[in-house]
């Protein structure tokens, strides 16, 4: 595993309960301005195996951006879950919620 993953893995793992990160947040605090979709990849192929709280990363503007409805719909439901606000349309406001 590299370091960038490695690191991925520790920022991920301490987005604290109620907040939320952008994938390329993530990224940056990484060491890699341009690496979102790595961090994307990450959480593909290494959330189960250690248990990420997925449900904490959005895109860049606030946004749910899972395109499949299901996994949406289950997002929302987390993140809701964990007081954070999430619109009708899968909008979160990061000045409010994000880290």
């Amino acid at each position: 595993m590299t370091q960038f993953t490695e690191e991925i893995l520790i920022i991920i793992k301490g987005i604290p309960y109620g907040r939320v990160m952008s994938y390329g947040q993530v990224a940056r605090l990484a060491g890699n301005a341009r690496g979102a979709r790595q961090v994307v990849r990450v959480l593909h192929s290494m959330t189960e195996k250690y248990n990420l709280p997925w449900h904490r990363i959005v895109n860049s503007k606030g946004k749910i951006s899972i395109t499949d409805n299901k996994h949406a719909a289950t997002q929302r439901e987390l993140l809701i879950s964990e007081g954070v606000e999430v619109s009708e349309d899968g909008y979160i406001d990061i000045s409010t919620y994000g880290i």
